[in-house]
């Protein structure tokens, strides 16, 4: 038996404040008067406070992006090109600053300033060949578990799919609480979902071994304090549940949820979060238990799903979404088991999606 090696987010900031302590972990890193850094940064945030108080050089650049729709190969690519056409150096270090979406791609411009070919040819499993630039994670909202995770998931030009790989892992992440201040309810509640979400798969997944269980009985634990208890320090709670469900499924998989997710996003453009929770929604076969929960914390909160999205779709865009949900072959075997082709045909998936 063959043991999985894989790589953890090496170091680590958390606290209330510790964004300030940016300018110092970057200092490590400029070695020569000419060294430069990359900050990718939600466009969310251009004009507001947080833009003055990050540490960007004269010598540096600092890339907006705007993750209104879900993050793309090409937009990687153009960004990529835009570090290129800079400098004929390689940056220190690249920052990414916000959700999920934009610390992806922070992650993987990373990897193509390394990589050749465009980042299309490395959606997949370990198919990343050279390191990638120093990188950092600074969340902004907390749910996704982009700060812990190995991959970095783009939609390219067949599906959505990540960048998985031991490089893709962030060198150094901040986690300041201060930083959710201001994050629209819905954004939160979906965002947040997106954690509770990754524990369940994990939980009631065939990878499931003490690893994975402990990281996500205790964010599932932080996660009810914060969406059912409203605890007086759920900023806090909700970046660490984050972190450790980011952790529960590194060494586990995601599943069921995760699979007709991507392929909503993919086909019909919706953001992870609300996909998710859409997806999630149609699953009482998978996941019972859960699912009272799950929508006691939705009403609790005044979330309205979309209703009826996939019942009149024209067939092929069914087929589309389900030739996408249908590829994602690790993660219906963490539901299934080695046996899962036999559970997972176009049948069963075009029923489902008909239900959403």
């Amino acid at each position: 038996m063959k043991f999985k090696n894989f790589q953890v987010v090496p170091k680590m900031i958390f606290g209330r404040g510790s964004f300030v302590q940016l300018d110092e972990v970057l200092a490590a890193e400029r070695k020569h008067a000419d060294d430069f850094v990359v900050f990718v940064v939600d466009n969310v945030h251009q004009g507001k406070p947080l833009e003055s108080r990050i540490p960007v050089k004269s010598q540096d650049i600092l890339l907006w992006v705007d993750v209104t729709d879900e993050p793309t190969t090409v937009q990687v690519d153009g960004l990529t090109e835009q570090v290129q056409k800079f400098s004929h150096k390689l940056p220190v270090s690249v920052v990414g600053i916000g959700g999920g979406a934009t610390m992806d791609l922070s992650k993987a411009v990373s990897l193509m300033l390394t990589n050749e070919g465009g980042s299309a040819k490395y959606q997949g499993w370990d198919l990343i060949k050279n390191p990638s630039i120093h990188h950092i994670g600074i969340p902004t909202i907390s749910g996704t578990g982009a700060e812990a995770s190995r991959t970095a998931v783009l939609c390219g030009p067949e599906r959505k799919l990540g960048l998985n790989s031991d490089y893709t892992v962030f060198n150094q992440i901040i986690m300041d609480s201060e930083l959710l201040a201001g994050v629209p309810t819905e954004q939160w509640f979906y965002t947040g979902m997106d954690c509770w979400i990754h524990c369940v798969e994990s939980l009631e997944g065939t990878f499931l071994n003490e690893f994975s269980r402990a990281y996500a009985e205790k964010s599932l634990e932080l996660c009810r304090q914060v969406f059912i208890e409203n605890d007086p320090n759920k900023d806090d709670k909700l970046m660490m549940a984050s972190f450790m469900g980011g952790m529960s499924i590194a060494y586990s998989q995601v599943g069921a949820c995760h699979a007709v997710s991507y392929g909503l996003a993919y086909v019909l453009g919706y953001h992870h979060g609300i996909g998710n929770c859409i997806a999630f929604n149609v699953l009482d076969e998978f996941y019972p238990e859960y699912m009272d929960e799950f929508r006691g914390m939705m009403k609790q909160h005044k979330i309205q799903l979309p209703q009826n999205i996939c019942k009149d779709l024209p067939d092929e865009t069914i087929a589309a979404m389900v030739k996408v949900t249908k590829s994602m072959g690790p993660l219906w075997a963490n539901v299934y088991g080695d046996s899962w082709q036999e559970k997972v045909t176009d049948e069963m998936l075009t029923k489902l999606f008909r239900r959403i």
